[in-house]
């Protein structure tokens, strides 16, 4: 599992792009967005209007123009964050595309589940301070099995490292997708950046084959019948 790469530096005109996908993103998903964008714009508005009025000093004037500005960018980040959790819900895969937006020295693929069965149940591997957390979502009968399994073969090659189990969704127990963020960054930091690395480096080795599915193969992807018996004949 390789360090995650440093961000490429960003263009300002391609950061207003990012910022006018997400709002357009944002107010597709969220009725309330637009409402209290407006809100947002039109309080520190009559706020400044009304200091100018009263003081009667243009100084006011840059202030709220960049009060609204703030204002304007702090609801499009915290309805952004509800949209996206609102999009992801119930989707395979939302918990890994959470891990992505996480902050720090985390080690983590989403393309490359530790185990996972045909029924889009996954169990992700995620290295990082507070020491070794396998996440897993999907029905939970079928990814405990998953989880145990995976705790014995990262048993023999992590140590004394902390070892987490956690299983995204709604039940008693479960984490909600609209926490898991907030929950790993809670965890206590057990380990220093040199352990994150060997971790790191022994996992790596030790899942470095692909994993394969539990349970039967897809109609989708077995081979149509009699192949087997035309490349026996060729």
């Amino acid at each position: 599992m390789a360090t995650a790469k440093p961000q490429e530096k960003i263009s300002f005109f391609q950061r207003l792009k990012q910022i006018g996908q997400v709002f357009t993103f944002t107010a597709k998903q969220d009725r309330w967005f637009v409402p209290l964008v407006v809100a947002a714009v039109l309080i520190p508005i009559a706020l400044t209007v009304l200091l100018v009025g009263l003081l009667g000093s243009w100084v006011w004037i840059p202030l709220g123009i960049l009060t609204t500005l703030l204002a304007v960018l702090i609801v499009l980040n915290l309805r952004s964050n509800t949209a996206m959790m609102s999009s992801l819900e119930g989707q395979p895969g939302a918990g890994a595309q959470v891990l992505t937006t996480l902050r720090g020295d985390w080690r983590f693929k989403a393309e490359q589940p530790l185990a996972f069965t045909v029924q889009n149940d996954f169990v992700h591997l995620v290295i990082g301070k507070p020491g070794v957390i396998l996440l897993a979502e999907g029905e939970p009968s079928r990814v405990k099995p998953l989880l145990s399994e995976q705790k014995r073969r990262l048993g023999k090659v992590i140590g004394n490292a902390p070892l987490y189990d956690i299983i995204v969704g709604n039940a008693e127990g479960m984490v909600p997708l609209r926490k898991l963020r907030t929950h790993l960054t809670k965890l206590p930091r057990n380990l220093s950046g040199k352990e994150v690395n060997a971790l790191d480096r022994a996992l790596t080795a030790l899942t470095a084959r692909p994993a394969m599915p539990k349970g039967g193969i897809p109609k989708e992807f077995r081979p149509p019948k009699g192949a087997q018996r035309q490349m026996r004949g060729r």
